[in-house]
């Protein structure tokens, strides 16, 4: 039974067991609801670089800061389908694009993101998009376009969110997932580790994202990817063993979701990775870039699923049989 009237405490008790038996509970709660040993291979593009006027503490897109990352305007259409292409030539089942947009403006680089939308569903790919704040309007016009799912991570806790960002609210945050999940657009919506906050604040943002009206369907578990210009540049590498109770406490909290090992999966050789997977990580992101930071390519990553046993997630597999996906009916 999925729960979203998860107690604090609750939260907290789970969180703060001894590690391994966390991982363990973690570990059966996988097995019962999802298909363990199956990963879903996860490609994010950024179809807008740069330029961004937020001051997001942990980002190198943000105009404020000097880091190196050159801004570029939207890509071709063209450029992005062959990117889309090379991702589900390689294995990639999602692909998601990422414009550093405080939010979407009705104008005609929305039209082109529509557009491309349309192209990269028309491969059979789970299409996602994370472009910063929308309203219902908007979500409605993706919806119709064909996207699968959103992610707008929640980042943080309410009560450090202030700490790391200033130019938005949290609950500008929890609107635009709220636009989301009304348009019938899957939610992803996760956060960032390593940002200078407590393990009470871990909590808070696990006990928000668990008790929304309904569980996302993806969380992104990131671990920041500390970079210089940035005012959390020298920030510690967050451990192994941050990430497992990050994980483990989703997968029990949020049984059905795909949890994702997102950013800072460069740093970590296998070893932790598989315990991240035994913990219940069932995502990954593959490519040479997770938006503007370094990241496993494909090849590094077919080796490692042949050496831990891993199989691909198939696309669409959450979708009812009967329902109808790129215009086709699921069989």
């Amino acid at each position: 039974m999925l729960r979203t009237d998860w107690t604090l405490d609750e939260v907290k008790a789970i969180y703060y067991q001894p590690v391994l038996e966390l991982v363990a509970q973690a570990a059966e709660v996988h097995k019962q609801h999802q298909a363990t040993g199956e990963v879903q291979v996860c490609t994010l593009l950024s179809v807008k670089t740069g330029g961004c006027p937020e001051d997001c503490a942990y980002c190198p897109q943000a105009a404020r800061y000097h880091t190196g990352v050159q801004a570029h305007k939207l890509l071709p259409d063209a450029e992005v389908i062959a990117a889309a292409q090379r991702a589900k030539d390689s294995g990639s089942t999602r692909f998601c694009m990422g414009a550093a947009w405080r939010e979407i403006r009705d104008n005609r680089d929305f039209d082109r993101v529509l557009g491309m939308v349309e192209q990269v569903n028309e491969l059979g790919l789970e299409v996602c998009c994370t472009l910063g704040m929308l309203n219902e309007y908007q979500a409605e016009r993706l919806k119709q376009a064909g996207l699968y799912a959103y992610n707008h991570n929640l980042d943080t806790s309410a009560e450090h969110y202030s700490e790391i960002i200033t130019t938005r609210t949290y609950d500008d945050r929890l609107n635009t997932l709220e636009h989301v999940r009304k348009a019938g657009i899957s939610v992803c919506s996760g956060g960032i580790i390593g940002l200078g906050e407590t393990d009470e604040d871990r909590v808070a943002m696990l006990h928000t994202l668990c008790t929304l009206p309904a569980h996302p369907e993806s969380v992104p578990v990131n671990a920041l990817v500390p970079v210089e210009g940035t005012p959390l540049a020298e920030q510690p590498r967050v451990s192994v063993w941050e990430m497992l109770r990050m994980i483990a406490t989703a997968r029990i909290l949020m049984p059905g979701t795909m949890v994702r090992l997102s950013a800072g999966r460069q740093e970590m050789p296998i070893s932790e990775q598989a315990l991240c997977f035994l913990a219940g990580a069932n995502s990954i992101f593959s490519g040479e870039k997770l938006l503007t930071t370094p990241n496993p390519d494909f090849d590094a990553d077919r080796q490692m699923f042949d050496l831990l046993g891993l199989k691909p997630r198939k696309a669409f597999k959450d979708v009812p049989v009967g329902a109808t996906v790129l215009g086709k009916e699921l069989v």
